[in-house]
């Protein structure tokens, strides 16, 4: 088993006054609104670029799993469920569906039914859970079959999520 944990690339970010840090689209405001589609597509890219590398390595699609955490998580969903071949599966961790409006014409079938985990946080101050809420309602209306989990806590992973993760990855791959 391999993991490949990508930083996000640094860029200027509206939400904290322009300042250059580590992410992968722009944060115009937070809750929801307007969105950064040029940088998600730029990110999807480069996440695109690192599972070709691993196919060129010998990787099956199948044996890939993407996952992410916050944005990370964001990207995660929005590249897996467009991406063309089969995945092992999305793992999205307080998180929400980012450019929600386009995937049903962008989607690509084959990835509709990948296994798919969500886990949010119930005290979530950054991205609250009723935005992941409504993502997973999103999904579901195209028939993505989402494993959902809520937990006690903010914009974090505790030892539950954990445990969660280990078992999810272990029936997926």
């Amino acid at each position: 088993m391999r993991f490949v944990f990508p930083h996000a690339p640094v860029r200027p970010v509206t939400l904290n006054m322009g300042m250059r840090m580590r992410a992968w689209y722009d944060i115009l405001q937070l809750g929801g609104g307007r969105e950064d589609e040029a940088g998600i597509r730029e990110s999807q890219a480069l996440l695109e670029a690192l599972i070709a590398r691993e196919r060129r390595r010998g990787v099956a699609a199948q044996r890939i799993v993407l996952a992410g955490f916050s944005q990370g998580g964001a990207v995660a969903l929005h590249t897996g469920l467009r991406h063309a071949e089969r995945l092992a599966g999305i793992l999205a961790l307080s998180t929400y569906l980012p450019l929600a409006g386009s995937l049903a014409p962008e989607h690509s079938a084959v990835n509709l039914g990948v296994p798919l985990l969500m886990a949010h946080g119930r005290f979530d101050d950054i991205i609250p859970i009723e935005r992941a809420r409504q993502s997973r309602v999103a999904l579901e209306g195209l028939g993505c079959k989402v494993e959902w989990r809520e937990y006690a806590m903010p914009h974090a992973v505790c030892g539950e999520e954990i445990a969660d993760i280990a078992a999810w990855l272990r029936a997926v791959l």
